[in-house]
């Protein structure tokens, strides 16, 4: 893996954090002050498009139930399945990591290509769920209360409270993602507060780029 922290100054920086924690927000600010942008979710939706090899998988596996009308995977009915089953969980994950992972690492050699000095953000919503700390030089967890968490989920996915609470339990609590960052960015507050904390991460991280080298 030290193929893709590279031998040149590039800085890898995953960002997570729980669900709705504003995790947008932060890489939103950081991409306007000059870090590129790679979200694994995005990539995720990507390598399950229709006529993918891995939505081919799925489909031979899961059946063509996990499709929508129009062909393309119907994410929410498949996510129905394997919240319910570890083991076909990891099933889907063999059949999405690899090509996931291939074009991460596709994406980061573009950037390094251009600016091998580049500090690129990498947003992993699972990144501590799945140890992957060790692909990332450093690490930047999105932070929010608990109560808070289930306040946005009701008001932005329009659940209920139980339901908000049941996706929250899918996931490491918020508080004990902390425990394993190099940078916290606590986005309770109003976005004034989130952006100065986001600013001076991103000047520490300028710094620390700059005597690696």
């Amino acid at each position: 893996m030290q193929t893709i922290k590279g031998k040149d100054n590039r800085l890898l920086l995953g960002v997570t954090g729980g669900i709705a924690c504003g995790k947008t927000t932060v890489t939103n600010i950081l991409e306007e002050l000059g870090a590129p942008l790679i979200d694994f979710d995005l990539i995720a939706r990507q390598v399950v498009e229709p006529g993918t090899h891995a939505l081919r998988k799925i489909v031979v596996y899961f059946g063509k139930q996990v499709l929508r009308e129009d062909g393309a995977l119907d994410r929410k009915k498949l996510s129905k399945i394997v919240f319910q089953d570890f083991e076909k969980k990891k099933i889907l994950e063999g059949f999405t990591h690899p090509p996931i992972y291939k074009e991460f690492f596709k994406q980061v050699n573009k950037i390094t290509e251009k600016d091998p000095a580049a500090i690129i953000q990498v947003v992993v919503p699972l990144l501590i769920e799945l140890n992957l700390q060790y692909m990332f030089h450093k690490v930047l967890v999105v932070y929010i209360p608990e109560d808070q968490q289930i306040k946005r989920l009701i008001k932005r996915d329009g659940i209920t409270k139980d339901e908000a609470a049941n996706m929250l339990r899918a996931q490491l609590p918020s508080h004990k993602k902390v425990g394993y960052a190099d940078f916290v960015v606590y986005n309770q507050g109003p976005v004034e507060e989130t952006r100065k904390q986001v600013v001076d991460i991103w000047e520490e991280l300028q710094r620390q780029n700059t005597a690696s080298r």
